[in-house]
């Protein structure tokens, strides 16, 4: 099947989770649209290289990831982590007592204040339902660094729940059933 024929199905198919991805990503819905959209030109300039029809969903999401690390390196320095102190390296823990379930919006709220080298990684394992190994190849890291960056992801996603709770007083959050 030639790209001229399978593009409207490829947009059909993944326009919305790579929206999202990238709405997690940018943090702007404009920006979301503006990346999405210039995945999907790359699509359209260079997908008829894609020899496998199979892998079109990786090579999108690998191209979108790439796109925003494009800007994103352009746009901002990246601070080095031997500038930071031990506590902001390392996210303390968070009490056991927090309760079990937690409000999906909070969480997504909560998500966009994640480092974003975290944030990237939580948002396709949970949010996109990719597996460790795909992760890995969307980003070009190893294994290991993936299911680091998730691990600390979680544990400053609670923290920052924890910190959320604690200012408004609630006491209706918990940590990620799925993250335990």
């Amino acid at each position: 099947m030639k790209n001229e024929e399978i593009f409207p199905q490829l947009v059909e198919t993944h326009y919305a989770s790579l929206y999202r991805f990238a709405l997690n990503l940018a943090k702007s819905p404009a920006d979301a649209a503006d990346l999405t959209q210039q995945t999907f030109f790359r699509w359209a300039t260079k997908g008829h290289a894609l020899h496998d029809a199979s892998k079109a969903k990786t090579w999108l999401f690998t191209t979108l990831y790439r796109e925003f690390l494009r800007g994103y390196r352009r746009g901002r320095r990246f601070t080095s982590i031997e500038d930071l102190s031990p506590i902001d390296r390392d996210p303390p823990d968070v009490r056991a007592d927090v309760p079990t379930r937690m409000d999906a919006e909070l969480v997504v709220a909560a998500l966009e204040d994640v480092d974003l080298v975290f944030r990237e990684a939580l948002t396709l394992f949970y949010l996109q339902d990719y597996s460790c190994l795909e992760i890995a190849a969307l980003l070009s890291v190893p294994l290991g660094t993936v299911t680091s960056r998730i691990y600390r992801g979680k544990r400053q996603l609670r923290a920052l729940l924890a910190a959320r709770e604690t200012e408004t007083g609630a006491n209706e959050f918990a940590p990620l059933a799925a993250c335990a």
